[in-house]
């Protein structure tokens, strides 16, 4: 059984046919799944212990499919593809199974799901793995790249990718690739992230550099020096004055941006 769910242009969500296995029936879906999701559809269906109701895989797919919308770029495909409990567990009847997403448990990629007995005289609680893919267009290579490539963006071409592959996203973009340099082989057809990529040096040591602190509803722009090489996704620290240091993330040409 799988999930799909597509985020339209307009933020709102739009849904894919419904085809329900036979097993399972198609009004107790409509009944039980979340009505944005009403309609999502469903491919093979996945074992669950005789003690799960039969609509909770459905809910449970529809809930990690609503929450990983929220997170994909506008005009994703959502599917959510089921993995397996372990067929070892011995789980007491239950009347209602709640499926909800685990506390700081992100609905991407590789994820579980919680399976909760809430109407049974043994209540428990159980994990199940799904695997999220977002497939919406990211700048790929058309041709394979060696590392060192520098790269143009006349050697890229928008494809579908799974986005949720990888915590870092694909680039949508293939004017942001311009001129950065490969950290790493691609093949053709392999969406980049910002891993594959060299990490850039904005400025060197004792470079005048100006140092951004940005709040809510205020920013604070100051000069300072730094005491190292600005070297992209790399803490460094600032002098500030005589007397002050400072650290902060080299965020652009001769830019240091200092948290509160």
């Amino acid at each position: 059984m799988a999930i799909s769910n597509h985020r339209g242009r307009t933020g709102l969500t739009t849904l894919q046919p419904v085809n329900i296995p036979k097993l399972c029936s198609l009004l107790l879906l409509l009944a039980a799944a979340p009505a944005a999701l009403a309609q999502a559809p469903a491919a093979l269906p996945t074992a669950l212990p005789a003690a799960v109701p039969a609509d909770t895989l459905v809910r449970a797919l529809a809930l990690v499919a609503e929450a990983a919308s929220a997170l994909a770029p506008t005009g994703a495909r959502v599917q959510v593809l089921p993995g397996a409990l372990d067929p070892r567990l011995k789980l007491a009847a239950c009347a209602r199974v709640q499926p909800q997403l685990p506390a700081g448990v992100p609905a991407w990629g590789r994820t579980r799901v919680s399976l909760r007995c809430t109407e049974g005289q043994v209540r428990w609680n159980v994990f199940l793995p799904v695997t999220v893919q977002v497939w919406a267009k990211a700048a790929v290579p058309t041709v394979a790249l060696g590392a060192g490539a520098r790269l143009e963006a006349s050697q890229f071409t928008l494809a579908d990718a799974d986005w949720a592959a990888a915590a870092a996203p694909p680039f949508a973009d293939a004017a942001a690739l311009q001129g950065r340099v490969l950290a790493r082989a691609v093949p053709a057809g392999q969406p980049l992230r910002a891993g594959d990529l060299q990490a850039r040096q904005w400025f060197a040591a004792g470079d005048t550099v100006r140092v951004v602190t940005n709040g809510a509803g205020f920013s604070i722009a100051t000069e300072g020096r730094a005491m190292a090489a600005g070297v992209e996704g790399q803490p460094v620290r600032v002098r500030i004055g005589e007397n002050h240091v400072a650290a902060g993330r080299p965020v652009g040409p001769r830019l240091v941006e200092v948290g509160l």
